[in-house]
């Protein structure tokens, strides 16, 4: 299955631009797929992980970062994990994520961000995900109230899912950390 897009832009000075804030040559990828192979929410995305790497080997930026697939990423590093010349693909997805808001570029479904916001606001309240939160926010939020209800009975049963939010040592720490980052992003231009 090759990267299938119609006409575009090739800008070289793209995969430049996004090793610089990476850290890290992309051209270093060969394309085994092993990244793709693993990925639990490949199914989902437009472009395979390894063809997202492709197109940013070629400069592709409209096509990279317009994708659905840099939003869909779960960011669980198992790519990262399986790759065997050490791209860090799950931090390129975040990069990407990053670079594209800052081009004005919005994820194609309102839905992620939205997912994203809540997930951290939960981490920084609770110092881990508080799951039933998590679940029932979004569902407001995004008008979706019944959405995966049926399923909360039979996790809960399963011990997956808890009423409360987790105990966590530590997160006044993790607080500390989040508004160190809040003070640097007002400090960006």
């Amino acid at each position: 299955m090759g990267l299938s897009v119609p006409a575009c832009e090739i800008r070289p000075a793209f995969t430049d631009e996004v090793e610089q804030v990476f850290g890290q040559r992309v051209s270093e990828c060969y394309q085994c797929g092993k990244c793709s192979a693993g990925c639990p929410v490949c199914v989902d995305m437009d472009f395979p992980p390894h063809q997202i790497l492709r197109g940013l080997q070629l400069g592709m930026e409209d096509v990279v970062l317009n994708s659905r697939s840099i939003w869909l990423c779960a960011s669980c590093e198992t790519c990262s994990t399986r790759c065997p010349q050490e791209v860090d693909l799950a931090r390129l997805m975040d990069v990407l994520r990053q670079m594209a808001l800052a081009k004005g570029i919005k994820a194609p479904e309102r839905d992620i961000p939205l997912f994203h916001s809540i997930f951290l606001s939960s981490l920084r309240r609770f110092g881990r995900i508080f799951e039933l939160e998590l679940m029932g926010m979004r569902n407001m939020r995004s008008g979706h109230f019944f959405k995966d209800v049926l399923l909360a009975p039979g996790i809960f049963l399963k011990g997956k899912l808890g009423l409360l939010p987790p105990r966590t040592r530590g997160r006044r720490g993790l607080r500390r950390a989040f508004a160190k980052i809040r003070d640097m992003e007002r400090k960006t231009p």
